[in-house]
This record gives C-alpha cells, sequence and structure tokens, in this order.
C-alpha cells in the first residue's frame, strides 16, 4: 500500500500584523522531503474546503464523495484495521440527505462541514452505534447520545462514517491494546500507528476519512499524528468539552482532533470548541474563529516569521532519543530560523519527572473512573452466586491486563500508607511542570520538540516491555500535566519501510492560544 500522504510538508510560520497583538500564520515548506517518486501525490489545499466547493458547484454530490471513501475503506481496512465499526448505510443515508437539501434549499444549506466524513475514536459516545472504548466490558453498548463533540459535528453537516480502534479505555500507545484488533500504520503496516488513538491517525492518514477525533490524556493524538505523518492537535484543558467521553483521567483528558492539513484541524476546533453545560470544566473563554484568520502564501513577506520567539526545549533532543527524529527537528528549526525567527535552546529542568508524576497521577485517576464498569451500572455481567465474585469475574473478564494493570497501580498510589509518598508528591510535580511551561513561555511564542523520541516501531516490539512503552511517552506527557495545547505537524523522514517514516514537530503554546499554533493556510 503506497503512503498516502501529500508530497509537501508544512510547518506553521509566523507574520506580524501592523494592527495590536494581532498575529496571523501560515504553513510553509519544512526540511526537504524524499523524493517526490516515494510519495503518492496529493491536494496541498484543505480537504474540508474543497469538499464545500464541489458541493457548490455542483461538481460531486455528497454521495459520491460519501462513495469514494467507502470505496476506500472496503480497499484498505482489511490490511490497517482502523475501523472498529464501520456505518456505512448510515453514512450513504445522511449523505443522500444533504444531497437533498442542497437541491432544494442551495448553499443555505451547507454547514461548515457539509459532507465531511468524520471517523470518531471508540471512547466518545456516538447515538445508536456502538462505543465500546476498545473494551470487552462494554461489547455491544449503544449509547443514546452523542458526545457534545460528535454532536457538534453533526450539526455543522458532518457525516459519522465510523468508530476508530484503539487502546482500551485509552491506555496503550500502540493500539495493541485494543480488545479487537490490531491496528497498523498506512506508511509500513508491519509497524504502529502509535496510540492510543492509533485507529484515528490511521484511518486519516489512509485516506479512510477527512478528518477525525481523538481524546489526549497525555499524547494519545500527538504520537500517532507523529507516526502516521498527519496533523494532530491537542487544545488547551477546557477548550472542548469532555461530555461524552469515557473517562480515563479527569484531569487530563482532552479531545482532540487529527486532519490532513492545519487548515482542516482549524475548521474542526472551530466547531467542537465552546462552553458547554454539560462539562462543568469546560471554558467559557471565546473561541476564535480559527478557519477565518488563514492567511495565503501569496501574501507573505519573504521573512514571515519576523518576530516569534522560538523555544527548542533541550531535553528532549539529548539521551534516548533517536539520532534521525533529532537531525529532522534541528532541520525543521533552522528552517524556521532562516524564515525570521529567533530560535533558542530553553532548558526546562523538570521535565524529567513529568513521566512518572504522569503515570502515578493517571493510574489513580483511572482507579477511581474505571470502577463503573463492574457488570451492574456498566459493562457485560457474569453469571456468579454472590456479589463479590459478580464484580470479580465480570471486571477480570471484561478488562484487559493493561488496564487491570494501571487500575492496580493507581489503588496502590491512593491507599491510606501511600497517598503521600506517591499521589501528593506527584500534584507537587505537577505543579513544577506547570510553572516550568509559564517561565518558559513568559519568553518564547512557542516551545518546540519532538512528538515522540523515535518514527513507527514495529509491532510486537514493545508489547512485553511497559517501561520502554511508557518511555516513549516522555515528549508529550508534560503537556496535559500543564493542560496547554500543541500542535503536531510532519516535519521530515528517517529510514524505515517502502518509502521511509515520518517525524512530527510539536508545537506548544501557551494557555487557550490556540490561534497562535494552529492558525495556517496550506
Amino acid at each position: 500500500m503506497p503512503p498516502p500522504l501529500q508530497a509537501h510538508r508544512l510547518l506553521i510560520s509566523h507574520r506580524r500584523i501592523p494592527t495590536p497583538a494581532r498575529r496571523r500564520f501560515s504553513a510553509v515548506s519544512s526540511v526537504q522531503s524524499p523524493p517526490a517518486k516515494t510519495l503518492a501525490p496529493g491536494p496541498a489545499a484543505s480537504s474540508i474546503l474543497s469538499i464545500r466547493e464541489s458541493l457548490l458547484s455542483g461538481e460531486r454530490s455528497a454521495a459520491e464523495i460519501t462513495a469514494e471513501y467507502l470505496s476506500r475503506i472496503r480497499r484498505t481496512e482489511p490490511s490497517v484495521r482502523s475501523f472498529i465499526h464501520v456505518a456505512d448505510s448510515e453514512a450513504v443515508r445522511e449523505a443522500e440527505e444533504l444531497d437533498r437539501r442542497i437541491a432544494s434549499e442551495g448553499k443555505d444549506a451547507l454547514g461548515p462541514l457539509a459532507g465531511v466524513l468524520v471517523g470518531v475514536k471508540d471512547n466518545l459516545c456516538t447515538a445508536n452505534m456502538p462505543s465500546t472504548g476498545g473494551s470487552r466490558i462494554l461489547e455491544g453498548y449503544r449509547p443514546a447520545y452523542d458526545a457534545t463533540a460528535v454532536r457538534r459535528l453533526r450539526e455543522a453537516g458532518a457525516i459519522v462514517v465510523g468508530k476508530t480502534n484503539l487502546d482500551e479505555f485509552g491506555m496503550g500507545s500502540t493500539t495493541e491494546g485494543s480488545a479487537f484488533q490490531v491496528t497498523t500504520n498506512p506508511w509500513d503496516e508491519s509497524r504502529v500507528p502509535g496510540g492510543s488513538s492509533g485507529g484515528s491517525a490511521s484511518a486519516v492518514s489512509a485516506r479512510q476519512c477527512v478528518v477525525s477525533l481523538g481524546s489526549d490524556t497525555g499524547g494519545s493524538v500527538r504520537q500517532p499524528a507523529s507516526f502516521c505523518g498527519v496533523v494532530g492537535l491537542k487544545p488547551t484543558y477546557g477548550r472542548v468539552s469532555r461530555f461524552g467521553l469515557m473517562a480515563y483521567a479527569s484531569s487530563l483528558d482532552v479531545v482532540g482532533c487529527f486532519g490532513s492539513s492545519v487548515s482542516d484541524t482549524a475548521t474542526i476546533l472551530s466547531v467542537v470548541a465552546g462552553h458547554d453545560k454539560m462539562d462543568s470544566t469546560s471554558s467559557s473563554q471565546n473561541v476564535p474563529d480559527y478557519a477565518s484568520e488563514l492567511v495565503s502564501l501569496d501574501s507573505l513577506e519573504s521573512k514571515p516569521l519576523n518576530g516569534l520567539r522560538i523555544g527548542i526545549i533541550q531535553e528532549t533532543l539529548g539521551e534516548g532519543v533517536d539520532s534521525g527524529v533529532a537531525t529532522s527537528i534541528k532541520a525543521a528549526t533552522l528552517h524556521l530560523e532562516q524564515l525570521g525567527s529567533v530560535v533558542e535552546e530553553v532548558s526546562l529542568p523538570s521535565f524529567s519527572l513529568g513521566l512518572p508524576a504522569y503515570y502515578i497521577l493517571a493510574s489513580s485517576e483511572a482507579s477511581s473512573n474505571l470502577s463503573r464498569y463492574d457488570g451492574i451500572r456498566y459493562g457485560r455481567q457474569v453469571s456468579a452466586d454472590d456479589l463479590n465474585e459478580l464484580y470479580g469475574e465480570s471486571r477480570s473478564n471484561g478488562l484487559g491486563h493493561e488496564v487491570k494493570m494501571r487500575i492496580l497501580m493507581g489503588t496502590y498510589a491512593l491507599s491510606a500508607g501511600y497517598y503521600d509518598a506517591y499521589y501528593k508528591r506527584a500534584q507537587q510535580v505537577r505543579t513544577l511542570v506547570k510553572k516550568s511551561f509559564e517561565d518558559a513561555l513568559k519568553r518564547f511564542d512557542i516551545l518546540v520538540s519532538p512528538a515522540a523520541p523515535s518514527a513507527a516501531y514495529k509491532i510486537g516490539e514493545k508489547i512485553n516491555d511497559p517501561l520502554a512503552m511508557y518511555a516513549g511517552d516522555i515528549m508529550t506527557v508534560n503537556v496535559n500535566l500543564a493542560g496547554l495545547p500543541a500542535l503536531v505537524v510532519p516535519c521530515g523522514f528517517v529510514e524505515g519501510g517502502s518509502a521511509g517514516l515520518p517525524v512530527g514537530l510539536q508545537m506548544i503554546g501557551s494557555p487557550f492560544s490556540e490561534v497562535t499554533c494552529v492558525i495556517a493556510d496550506i
């Protein structure tokens, strides 16, 4: 299967606008990609805007667009396995209904996402559609409601094409932790797509859908985006409602999105972001129309990054990072510097402390959140002679190994004799991590790092070494601890597979500064 990505890789660039405190960004070509012959051709423009223009002009109907994507799913799904459930008949019905409304109402029938096929990670509830969280304990569960993010997509005209695979309840970095199947990486089907949102990233990379939703607790959107060569966005904590998202670690979970362009992720964020009365942690801050801020490349001067201050996190390019990844990141930042930005290294002394603190906090919250899956309140129930046996057998049979291990870790950390030594200390480290980011972002507009210490690795390579797998989250977990927004864009390649393996550049901004990290034009 040929790599499905467009030939030109993109990075965010910056342009100062003469109005006070106003910044606009645009995408610019990054470090040189491998020869074009190794890449399948693809459009550089926004897929969402292209679909909209096709519908308005009558060039293609929504039914035709939907049929094309469903045909591609049928061809690629046996090997990629991005989806747990494909809602093909529902998608066709919704597309035909959209065509009828366009015929009768014209362009007034078109919402901002009209005719756009969206994959939804299977830990986000979808009405009358399976929502399993990648776990056997919820097999067959069909919620009566949509998650807020899904509802807003539907209201904007999007068509949910199916539910994407994930590590069980979001606990994993490869999708090997799914109770149903292992998703492969479209760049090399012997390699993992990342996780836990591996199905969502792989689906966009393989062009099985236009965009997709994922969730990010410690890097579950950004690491798969890097592995699969797509754009991945983790918003600020509270920017997008978590209502309808199956809770893993409530103080860390964020609904994010994937696209083949920065423009598409900006459009999706504009739709799903905003306060929700169903989620008390959702922010009431105003949501900019990110898509309206896009700037054409033709309008940029020769040094579009003049005035942008970029900090390279020193601790992310040292020991433990593959040389090819470090080289790609350095080349990308050099390119940004050539475009006028000021690039300096910055040290975050508490950076290495974030990983153990994250796993203590996330596991502790998971041990509480997953207590609801007991076979009575939620989950498949097994026959038993007494209540304790019912609880034990339902959870033992329904939950996977990784989930059980994290529940045990979290319960231990919260126990009376160890609370101060583990959970309390981890919360103190979290405060240090947040403070170090705050200090750094007073000096810099954006902090950059690799999204992962390596490119995608082989399926099965780390399945029996959980510590090595956990260590792969070192680049991303600190951002969740601090509640900051981050964007991952493809920035280069390393050797591997038949056409090289993509590397992602992570850009981190201040709280609610998605407009700094996201706004781009392709």
